[in-house]
C-alpha cells in the first residue's frame, strides 16, 4: 500500500496500515454555503461538513467588530485532544505551500473554537480558494489521524452576502443595553436628551433581538412634591417607556412595570443635580441562558 504523506513544516501526518487518516471535507458538487443568520445583531456564515459535522463563522454586535469560529461537530471530543489549523491549497494547485494558521485544544464533550484572529484567517484563505484543515488524532485511539476540510467551493457569494451583514452590526451588544438607567427633566415624563439617545438604542436592539425573556421597568423620582403625587409620576414614567418598547415589538406579556415613587434614593435630593440622579427609570432585560 502506498503511503500518503502531507508535510506542513514539522508535521506529517501518514495514512498507511499503520496509521489511517480519515478526511471529511465537502466536494466540488455537495459544497454547501449558508448565510444562516443576518441581522443587524447577529451575523453567521454556515458550512456542512458531510459525515463530520457544520463549520459556522460567527458576528455578534458590539462595540468592536468580533468574530468566533465554531467547528460543530457531531460526536464531540471524548478526551481533550491538541490540534493544528492549516491552510491548504486545493489538488489542482500542487505548487503552492501549506500554511499553519493556529494550533489549538478541542476540550472534552464541547465544540472546537477558533478566536477571533485565527477566525478572519480562515476567511482570507478561503477567499482565496485555500481549505482552512484540522488535523488531530482520534480521541479513542490516537494512532488513527483525522483531518477536517473546510472547501472553498461555492464560498465567494455567501462570504460576500456575510461581509454586508457585518457592515451592518449595531454598533453595541446586548450587554450593553441591558441595564440601562434613564434620568427625567424635572416632573412629568419626559427624559433628557441623553436618556431619549439612551432609550432609542435599548428600542432598536429589542426590535431584531426576538430571545427576550423579560424586561423590567422600575420607574423613581425624587423627593419634591407629595408622596402620593411622586407615586402618580413614577407610575406614568414606568407605562411611559412600557408602551415604548411594546412599540418595538416587545410583547406586552413580557414587561414588568413598578413605580416606587420617591423610595429608594440613590443620590441625595438638595441640589438639582442630586434629584436629576433620583428621578430615573432602570431598564433590565434578561434572556434565557
Amino acid at each position: 500500500m502506498w503511503l500518503k504523506i502531507v508535510f506542513i513544516s514539522s508535521l506529517c501526518i501518514c495514512a498507511s496500515a499503520n496509521a489511517d487518516l480519515r478526511h471529511y471535507i465537502a466536494t466540488l458538487e455537495n459544497s454547501s454555503w449558508q448565510v444562516g443568520e443576518n441581522s443587524p445583531i447577529e451575523c453567521r456564515l454556515e458550512h456542512d461538513i458531510p459525515d463530520y459535522g457544520k463549520a459556522v463563522f460567527t458576528s455578534r454586535a458590539g462595540k468592536e467588530l468580533n468574530l468566533l469560529f465554531t467547528l460543530d461537530m457531531w460526536a464531540k471530543p471524548d478526551a481533550v485532544t491538541d490540534a493544528k489549523l492549516i491552510s491548504l491549497a486545493p489538488k489542482w494547485r500542487p505548487g503552492d505551500a501549506a500554511k499553519q494558521i493556529t494550533s489549538l485544544s478541542y476540550q472534552k464533550q464541547f465544540n472546537g473554537e477558533v478566536p477571533k484572529k485565527a477566525a478572519w484567517t480562515m476567511l482570507n484563505e478561503l477567499s482565496q480558494g485555500r481549505e482552512p484543515t484540522f488535523y488531530y488524532a482520534d480521541w479513542y485511539d490516537d494512532s488513527h489521524k483525522v483531518a477536517v476540510g473546510i472547501s472553498a467551493a461555492n464560498f465567494g457569494s455567501k462570504y460576500r452576502e456575510f461581509r454586508s451583514c457585518l457592515a451592518n452590526l449595531l454598533p453595541y451588544s446586548f450587554e450593553d443595553i441591558a441595564f440601562t438607567v434613564l434620568n427625567y427633566k424635572e416632573g412629568g415624563t419626559e427624559l433628557t436628551r441623553f436618556s431619549k439617545y439612551q432609550l432609542k438604542k435599548v428600542q432598536e436592539y429589542l426590535s431584531y433581538d426576538q430571545d427576550v425573556e423579560l424586561v423590567v421597568v422600575n420607574a423613581y423620582t425624587d423627593s419634591y412634591g407629595g408622596r402620593s403625587i411622586n407615586q402618580r409620576v413614577s407610575d406614568k414614567r414606568a407605562d411611559s417607556v412600557k408602551d415604548l418598547l411594546v412599540a418595538s415589538g416587545i410583547s406586552m406579556d413580557r414587561i414588568i412595570t413598578e413605580g416606587h415613587g420617591e423610595k429608594r434614593h440613590v443620590s441625595g435630593n438638595d441640589l438639582a443635580a442630586e434629584r436629576q440622579v433620583n428621578r430615573r427609570v432602570v431598564i433590565k432585560i434578561t434572556k434565557p441562558i
